[in-house]
């Protein structure tokens, strides 16, 4: 079990350490806060609900993104605001795995 997480995990890492550029650190972000949500349903540290609640705040970010991309050009303004949602998600993330609940 341990030993799928980690090659899990780790396929994960290499798949984002190939989104490099600067217009991609929107999508890398967002590669891993998936792969932490991931984790830490493997490791039992979210539960079915935080993990539902996660998941659709990352739903909601992947909306905005589409929507910026819609034009063609995401713009600076656009940019900031996906930016902050994605440190929202991350603050999120990490209270999440951190808090005494666990899976049942």
């Amino acid at each position: 079990m341990n030993t799928k997480i980690i090659i899990a995990t780790l396929f994960a890492f290499v798949a984002c350490a190939t989104l490099g550029t600067a217009q991609n650190t929107i999508q890398k972000e967002k590669c891993e806060q998936r792969n932490r949500i991931k984790e830490g349903v493997a490791t039992g540290e979210l539960n079915r609900k935080e993990t539902r609640k996660l998941a659709k705040e990352q739903a909601q970010i992947q909306g905005d993104i589409k929507v910026a991309k819609s034009d063609g050009i995401v713009t600076h303004a656009e940019r900031k605001h996906i930016k902050g949602e994605q440190r929202r998600a991350s603050r999120h993330i990490k209270h999440e795995k951190h808090d005494v609940q666990k899976q049942h």
